[in-house]
């Protein structure tokens, strides 16, 4: 499959996962890989961490509006792009105030938000916080869609919550569309639903990595995502993957070696290529569970031994990510 028909499936990209499997590195590599095809991308990050934008250079916390974190022709260090990517933070705070100003009421929502009345109301409404996010978000796909391609974004990246939360944020809106009746609550949860349960408009792109733990999870919130929030699943990501090398005995390594070992290097040499294989068969037998537990085409994306990711990095799981999207036959999902 090309990686521009990969990144136009649908116009709202979900990147989900469980904590610490690497959910906005993979959300950065997808803008990329879409800004190298010529896709005008928006990252859109709801949990207020400066870790987006410092993948890009930038040591500052997204705001509610848009800043370009890379220029079409630049971009990570200078690392040209068929198109820009840009950013921002959605918060329910930002959401509800601007909703409220643009309906009239700008006073009501700065004494909302600074006495705390928005807390109460969460408390009182379960997933109005979460709806008022997805609502701001379907706003911007909406407003994209009907403005044609001259403006607006050709794909929208959500760096989700964790996987736990993931669920309850994305099944916000059927839950109020049936505890609610009528009104405006009801009007954008319904919005909102028509959005997730269109494939054409929203998928889910899940996230883990080669472990039993996180592979549970992602088993776990892939059928908890279908059943509760009605949402179709992209290929799932397997992030950290180590590279399989063919690592034979000790000795016969270290006599090919131009360097002269002792019996303790040798013997150091083996124990580590012993762990290398281990940890090789049991990523191999993670996968291979991952697969058998959940139908999906899977995006290997390898480790990286670096301390810090940053613009080459990011450039090499692009790469990574387009060789395994061109993997998949064309018409998947």
């Amino acid at each position: 499959m090309d990686p521009r028909a990969f990144c136009t499936q649908a116009r709202v990209l979900v990147v989900a996962g469980k904590g610490g499997v690497g959910k906005t590195t993979v959300a950065a590599t997808v803008a990329l890989v879409a800004a190298r095809a010529g896709l005008r991308t928006l990252l859109i990050d709801v949990e207020g961490t400066a870790a987006l934008p410092a993948l890009f250079g930038h040591h500052q916390p997204l705001g509610y509006h848009e800043v370009v974190l890379a220029e079409a022709g630049g971009g990570p260090d200078e690392v040209g792009l068929a198109a820009p990517i840009r950013a921002r933070s959605l918060t329910p705070d930002d959401a509800l105030l601007e909703y409220l100003e643009d309906h009239g009421m700008r006073r009501i929502s700065k004494r909302l938000t600074s006495t705390g009345t928005l807390d109460v109301i969460a408390t009182a409404i379960p997933g109005i916080k979460d709806l008022l996010v997805l609502s701001k978000v379907k706003s911007i796909e909406k407003g994209a869609s009907e403005r044609g391609s001259t403006s607006g974004p050709d794909l929208i990246v959500v760096d989700a919550p964790a996987a736990g939360h993931a669920v309850t944020f994305l099944a916000s809106a059927r839950g109020l569309t049936d505890a609610v009746t009528v009104g405006p609550i009801r009007s954008q949860a319904g919005e909102v639903l028509d959005m997730i349960s269109d494939p054409s408009r929203c998928r889910v792109l899940l996230v883990t990595l080669p472990e039993e733990t996180p592979v549970n999870e992602a088993v776990e919130t892939a059928f908890l995502l279908e059943d509760k929030a009605g949402v179709m699943l992209a290929p799932i990501v397997v992030n950290g993957v180590w590279p399989r090398l063919g690592l034979g005995d000790a000795g016969p390594v270290a006599e090919s070696l131009d360097v002269r070992l002792t019996e303790a290097e040798v013997a150091s040499l083996g124990r580590a290529a012993s762990f290398r294989r281990h940890r090789q068969d049991l990523q191999a037998a993670q996968v291979a569970r991952l697969a058998e537990g959940l139908p999906l085409p899977q995006l290997t994306l390898p480790y990286l031994f670096a301390t810090d990711l940053g613009g080459p990095e990011l450039h090499t799981l692009a790469d990574a990510l387009e060789d395994q999207i061109m993997t998949l036959p064309e018409g998947t999902l």
